[in-house]
This record gives C-alpha cells, sequence and structure tokens, in this order.
C-alpha cells in the first residue's frame, strides 16, 4: 500500500490500476480493430463536427506526423473525408463519414456498456463516493475553473455519523483536540436523533461536488431559544460563502420554528466562526474557563434576538 509521504509512487499504482481496470492497454479498446488514441480521435470528430486537423492534435497533444498517418488510414478505410479549410488552404478540414459515425456508435455504445458493468457492483453511495473521488481528481489536474456551485439539504440517515467524524478528526488537525471533544459531538448528535422535534430541530448538511463539505445544527435549548451547534467547514470549502449559509438558513429555521432568541458556544479559537456569528446577528456575551466541550480552551456563550 502506497502513503501520502509517496505520492508519485501513489499516482503511479493508480494509473495502472485503472488503465487495467478499462483495459485500455489492449490491442483493440473495447474489441474494436480501433487503439486507445484511434478511439480518441474518432470521439473528438464525433463531437467536433468538420474539425481544423491542426485543432485537433493540439487538444489531443498528438504528432503531427503520428496523427497524419492515422488520419490517412481512416480517409483509405472511408472513416473520414479530408479537404483544404476553406480559410486557409494550408490547413486540412477532417470530417466524419457515415461510416466514421457507426464506428463511433460502436465504440460509444461498448464504452458505456464497459462502465455500467464496472459500477454495476456498487451500491448508490458507492458510486457517489466514486463519481466525487474524480470530479476532485479532474479539479486538481484540469484547467478548468474551480466550481463553486454547491448544495444545502437536510442531514439524513448516514450524515449524522459523518458530522461525528468529521469535527473529530478535524478539530484534532486543527488544534489538536483529543477524543473527549469527539465524545462530545458524539453526546450531541445522539441526543438530536433520540430527542428530535422536526416541526422546531433540524439539521442540514453542505454538499459541493456530490461530497458532504460542512453542517449546521439547530436545536431546542427550550421553548423560547434556540441553539446553534455543530457548524464545520472543511477546509477545501472554505471561501466560497457556504459557511455563512449555514448559519443564515439556521437562523432563519429558528424564526419561523417560533423561537424568540438564538444562542451558541463556541471557543476562543474559532476565529474564523466568529465572524460568521457576528456577521448574521450574534453578540459576544461572556467568555469563561469552563470545559464542557472537552477543547482545554476558554469558551464563549454568543445569542441574538430573533
Amino acid at each position: 500500500m502506497t502513503t501520502s509521504a509517496d505520492p508519485v509512487t501513489a499516482v503511479r499504482a493508480f494509473t495502472r490500476f485503472y488503465t487495467a481496470q478499462l483495459s485500455v492497454l489492449r490491442e483493440g479498446l473495447l474489441d474494436t480493430p480501433y487503439s486507445m488514441a484511434e478511439a480518441r480521435i474518432i470521439f473528438e470528430l464525433h463531437h467536433r463536427g468538420s474539425t481544423d486537423s491542426a485543432d485537433l492534435r493540439r487538444s489531443l497533444d498528438l504528432d503531427a506526423g503520428y496523427l497524419s498517418r492515422i488520419l490517412a488510414r481512416f480517409e483509405s478505410d472511408g472513416l473520414v473525408t479530408r479537404r483544404p479549410s476553406q480559410t486557409d488552404a494550408r490547413r486540412q478540414t477532417v470530417t466524419l463519414t457515415a461510416a466514421g459515425e457507426q464506428a463511433f456508435a460502436l465504440l460509444d455504445q461498448r464504452s458505456n456498456e464497459q462502465v455500467k458493468a464496472l459500477l454495476k457492483p456498487l451500491t448508490a453511495e458507492e458510486v457517489q463516493r466514486l463519481t466525487a473521488a474524480m470530479d476532485t481528481i479532474r479539479e486538481l489536474l484540469g484547467s478548468s475553473p474551480r466550481r463553486d456551485a454547491y448544495l444545502l439539504r437536510p442531514a439524513r440517515p448516514g450524515d449524522y455519523g459523518w458530522v461525528i467524524s468529521r469535527h473529530g478528526a478535524l478539530y484534532a488537525e486543527e488544534h489538536g483536540w483529543g477524543p473527549s471533544f469527539e465524545a462530545y459531538c458524539a453526546h450531541v448528535v445522539a441526543e438530536y436523533m433520540e430527542k428530535h422535534d422536526p416541526q422546531r430541530e433540524n439539521a442540514w448538511i453542505a454538499e459541493l461536488g456530490g461530497a458532504p463539505v460542512g453542517s449546521i445544527f439547530c436545536v431546542r435549548r427550550d421553548e423560547e431559544t434556540a441553539q446553534l451547534r455543530l457548524l464545520l467547514l472543511e477546509p477545501s470549502a472554505r471561501g466560497l460563502g457556504i459557511g455563512a449559509r449555514l448559519v443564515e438558513e439556521c437562523v432563519r429555521f429558528a424564526r419561523q420554528a417560533g423561537y424568540r432568541r438564538m444562542v451558541l458556544f463556541t471557543t476562543e479559537l474559532q476565529r474564523d466562526a466568529m465572524r460568521l456569528y457576528a456577521k448574521a446577528g450574534f453578540q459576544f456575551i461572556e467568555e469563561v474557563d469552563g470545559d464542557t466541550m472537552g477543547t482545554g480552551a476558554r469558551e464563549q456563550f454568543w445569542a441574538m434576538d430573533l
């Protein structure tokens, strides 16, 4: 097994694994007469329509001579036509023929069948994890701008374990907090699940790229007071406005549920969260030496009238 300390080996191992899964190294891709490069050219020509060969070469990063030989063979087999460009006679325009479109249809069908077979043993949750991981790879290694669209949704079964796990892991990493804090979070979540009043309590998960990146809970403290709890935002999702949106949704729900006041408890170390609270209308009330959360940090009490 590779580790994060050996990223080159890890990437190479993943590449070998994935190419083996898709059998891209066989002489004929997807049991067709075409190599991986030839199939990619056919796919590009189908989606682009009539295409300048120089543009095709640049987009696929192919050697000019290699591409020319493939296109010459395709033309001989009746898969493409080549003609001088209308704007520059020194350049060629390449177009798939009807036979070329049939070749594309075969490749497309078999590619879909291959991926469906690959995904068939997986559960819906595992498919979501897989596609989210693929999105992450494309985001980090690709040249396209980062997609900042996110989803805010009510928490559902399976999310609560994630909330506990990520609170424990993230705060251990960022502040050195130990198992006591994770136990505190587990208690909060368990109490919410056992006594949940859907009319006056709610919890939300923020998703980015299909993966959870944030959480927040609105719980009943007394008949007139709601409490904001378990605000979390992954480092990868910070700076996108998600944290402010989570707080806004929590406060909005509390108002609609009929509460007249909302409170929260945090620690002296949560500077970024404090800015969100202040912007939403919360006011700092006091700071004490208590350690009810098991963090060892001084605790703060904030409140706002609704």
